[in-house]
């Protein structure tokens, strides 16, 4: 083999793709167990007609059956509230469907974020309890509407991204600072967001937080803990790998907003060629991440 090939086969290798002829020679996978197994869930855009509750039910029973140790909902979990005109009436009986999901996956914690389309800002009274994000803090039952916890050796925050052109705003980004700083050395983070960080779908609908060069050089500085980044939001499955991280944008469980879908030559509910579905990620004591898709539709 010339040095050249043998170079990039390598390279290649190192990075987990298979080359033609080459996959006998590959280094086995460790045999140990994860530390975790999460199932990531994003942008149910949920509301009551259609049969739609029970369509999310029948797949989030799909999703009960792999076990998984909590789920992480990546927000939009309903429709829309927060378009012009939608009135109060409109926005209660979506999040009463929410409810019936939430029912759904009550056998094991919910850790939510919260998507845009999730608070109702068409408000003439902006005292009114249901305005802007508090009442979805509340309606996810989530202790504010960014925040870390900690499971088993990971640690997890969850961003909120619903800042002016889409990105954590100052106070945020200083807290997340200081949360990364305080963590001891070495300790594997998984950070979840609505929107993207980083991603490939950016330039084919954009979406991707504006704020991601200094989340990107944040990140960096804490290279020996940051792991994976989750997203939702585009509705587009990709994966996106730079300075260590992993940044998976997951579909989402609604696919073509619960519609039949954009392209007939796709599938029915895909929307540009991703079909409805959710990820498991298994997370190992080292930090490794494994993230795998599973389509529903």
């Amino acid at each position: 083999m010339k040095r050249r090939m043998f170079l990039t086969s390598a390279a290649l290798l190192s990075a987990g793709v298979t080359i033609p002829g080459t996959a006998k020679t590959r280094p086995e996978e460790p045999k140990d167990k994860p530390e975790l197994v999460i199932a990531h869930i994003t942008d149910i855009h949920i509301r009551p007609e259609e049969e739609i509750p029970q369509r999310a039910i029948a797949w989030l029973n799909e999703v009960k059956k792999q076990e998984p140790d909590f789920y992480l909902n990546g927000g939009d979990s309903i429709h829309d509230a927060s378009y012009d005109d939608v009135p109060k009436d409109r926005v209660l009986e979506q999040w009463e469907a929410w409810d019936l999901i939430k029912e759904q996956l009550e056998d094991k914690k919910i850790y939510s974020c919260i998507g845009n389309h999730d608070p109702w800002w068409d408000v003439k009274d902006k005292t009114d309890p249901m305005y802007g994000k508090p009442y979805v803090v509340k309606r996810l039952s989530i202790p504010a509407n960014y925040y870390s916890f900690d499971e088993k050796n990971w640690h997890f925050i969850i961003l909120d991204g619903n800042h002016e052109g889409i990105s954590l705003g100052e106070e945020q980004m200083n807290w997340l600072k200081n949360d990364l700083e305080n963590l001891p050395p070495n300790t594997p983070t998984l950070i979840m967001s609505h929107f993207p960080i980083t991603s490939i779908t950016n330039a084919l609908v954009g979406g991707q937080h504006s704020d991601h060069k200094e989340l990107k050089k944040l990140f960096y500085q804490h290279k020996d803990k940051v792991r994976v980044c989750l997203s939702g939001h585009q509705h587009l499955l990709d994966r996106t790998w730079y300075n260590g991280v992993d940044y998976f944008c997951n579909g989402s469980l609604s696919g073509f907003w619960w519609g039949e879908g954009d392209s007939e030559s796709a599938g029915k509910q895909y929307y540009l060629e991703t079909p409805p579905g959710y990820a498991i990620l298994k997370l190992y004591k080292d930090g490794r991440v494994e993230n795998e898709y599973f389509p529903l539709a």
